[in-house]
């Protein structure tokens, strides 16, 4: 017998599904298969459908349970597969038997009455090398393409004493790195009294938990960057300097469509302003293909804006309708050309990652190690490396040269 936990979608999700395994082991769950699911896109959920229908077949006599946000979203719909035995809400999934026997077979509630904000369970890491710490839940905005506010419900943030004291426990257990990770990073403290701004807890991060030695943020929205953030960026050189924005679009005209807070030139000016500050920042972003009424002209300025930001790490989506959001009703691009403008821009994303692994020939780097032979740089560029060295130490060396997706270090070992 065996309890699995199979992940889709954001680094929240993986997460979380921490949390999931603890509770679900707490509720005395022994023989399971429990479905993190995801619901940014249709092919997201499709996948987990799949996956799940897989698991019945291997594991006939494992219960099979899904949660996440597309269970969230739409539980009638797992709840129609024969092959699922107990669907549980994203607001529930936390909570003291969640994962028991006892009670219905949905247990899916209101997530927009949801008050909680994270997870209080915080663990070090076992098989990864860095720890992730959830801060912040939910969304307040309404993007026209995007269903995840209503399979997270609105924005709530984990107290700054909350949060310190859990990046204190994982930096006390060795944990060299933490992320800071949310379903939108930059809302956070908006509920909280007196209203303090992420670079505030940052900077409270990083002033009092000194054993910490590196501290990075995941996904952020290029709208909401404070003050306070970009002081930290520019003097505390334990905040890695790597950046990955929810840009989606390089066009005026599909930002307002897709009714995002920045424009194009909005978010050059960040990027330009954050590499005034630590020219050291490499920079990453989410873009989607084939946006609803996305015309050719629109489409190259979204290409462009690659090269015009000096991207160096790119997410792409093709765009796909998800039921009940605005852009669902507006006029489609023709699915050929969605996937058409993905695969160009995925290969524009490539052609700017070797621009940056042709940058970083020649620099000495520090880099966490991830697992046996391969590290992360503080700019989050991949390296390659021979000797030994322990998942969840730091080494240093000099690059040498890349193969297209990371770079090679002639690496020593250094102090912890």
């Amino acid at each position: 017998m065996s309890l699995d936990v199979v992940t889709f979608g954001c680094r929240l999700n993986a997460c979380e599904s921490d949390v999931l395994r603890a509770q679900a082991t707490a509720d005395g769950v022994t023989d399971a298969v429990i479905f993190n699911t995801c619901a940014v896109t249709g092919e997201a959920v499709r996948q987990a459908r799949q996956a799940i229908r897989k698991a019945r077949r291997e594991q006939p006599a494992s219960a099979i349970i899904v949660t996440g946000c597309a269970a969230q979203i739409d539980p009638a719909a797992f709840a129609a597969m024969d092959a699922v035995d107990l669907i549980v809400g994203n607001a529930e999934k936390s909570a003291p038997g969640a994962f028991g026997r006892a009670g219905p077979r949905v247990r899916v509630g209101d997530i927009m009455r949801s008050r909680q904000a994270a997870a209080s369970v915080v663990q070090p890491p076992q098989k990864r090398a860095r720890a992730y710490v959830e801060i912040q839940n939910g969304c307040d905005h309404r993007c026209t393409f995007c269903v995840i506010p209503f399979g997270r419900g609105n924005s709530r943030s984990v107290p700054a004493e909350r949060v310190i004291e859990q990046v204190r426990t994982l930096a006390a257990a060795g944990c060299a790195e933490v992320v800071l990770t949310g379903v939108d990073l930059t809302s956070w403290g908006a509920d909280l009294p007196g209203a303090p701004s992420l670079g505030d807890l940052v900077a409270d991060i990083l002033r009092r938990v000194p054993e910490l030695r590196r501290l990075r943020l995941s996904s952020i929205d290029a709208a909401e960057i404070d003050d306070a953030l970009m002081a930290c960026l520019a003097d505390e050189p334990r905040l890695m300097p790597h950046l990955h924005l929810s840009l989606q679009a390089g066009d005026d005209l599909i930002l307002k469509r897709m009714k995002r807070r920045h424009s194009r030139a909005d978010a050059l000016n960040l990027i330009a302003a954050v590499r005034a500050l630590r020219p050291d920042a490499a920079f990453g972003a989410d873009l989607i293909a084939g946006f609803p009424t996305e015309n050719e002209a629109a489409f190259e300025n979204s290409l462009s804006l690659i090269d015009a930001a000096g991207l160096s790490f790119l997410h792409v989506f093709p765009y796909s309708p998800r039921p009940g959001t605005p852009a669902a009703r507006m006029p489609q691009v023709a699915p050929a050309t969605v996937k058409a403008r993905a695969a160009v821009l995925r290969a524009a994303g490539e052609s700017a990652l070797i621009r940056h692994l042709d940058r970083q020939t020649g620099r000495s780097v520090r880099a966490l190690v991830e697992r046996p032979g391969l590290a992360r740089a503080e700019d989050f560029t991949q390296i390659a490396f021979e000797g030994e060295a322990a998942p969840g130490t730091v080494i240093t060396g000099a690059i040498t040269g890349h193969d297209g997706r990371r770079a090679n270090m002639n690496a020593r070992k250094i102090a912890v």
